[in-house]
């Protein structure tokens, strides 16, 4: 089992462990998260179609509660997934157009990027891990994105 200890904790290595692990692990991550204050959710989405990434994560993060219906929350989430997604498209920003597809993990993260670390605000984080590839079993391979951006 993984506990994170409060100086260990990052807002976007929260996020990353959060994509990477699962069963107890999850749960026990899940877990010490809650109790440091921050936000998290984790889900899935596959596509061959950007746009309906960005929904699935917009979509649940709003459901959620990681963010709210104002302006710089939106903006902030969406240039989270941003970075996230160009981190899984690794300088080639499209799917569907240059024919691939992604299968995606997906996390979302909402706190301090540090415990105690009050004076900084609010930042929200997008991992992504999954695999990218052509739409033909087996020729896909592994990728990894994380996007931070203050609220």
């Amino acid at each position: 089992m993984y506990k994170l200890e409060r100086n260990d904790i990052q807002l976007g290595k929260l996020a990353t462990l959060l994509l990477l692990f699962s069963g107890e692990a999850e749960m026990e991550l899940m877990k010490s998260g809650r109790e440091y204050g921050y936000k998290l959710y984790k889900g899935r989405v596959g596509s061959m179609d950007s746009a309906k990434i960005f929904a699935a994560v917009e979509t649940a993060a709003k459901k959620e509660g990681l963010t709210a219906e104002h302006y710089r929350e939106e903006h902030a989430l969406y240039h989270a997934i941003l970075e996230a997604y160009q981190g899984i498209c690794r300088g080639q920003v499209g799917l569907g157009n240059v024919l691939r597809t992604a299968g995606l993990l997906f996390t979302i993260v909402r706190g301090k990027r540090f415990p105690g670390g009050e004076a900084d605000g609010e930042w929200i984080a997008v991992a992504m891990y999954g695999n990218l590839g052509a739409p033909i079993k087996g020729y896909e391979h592994e990728v990894l994105g994380l996007g931070i951006n203050p609220i």
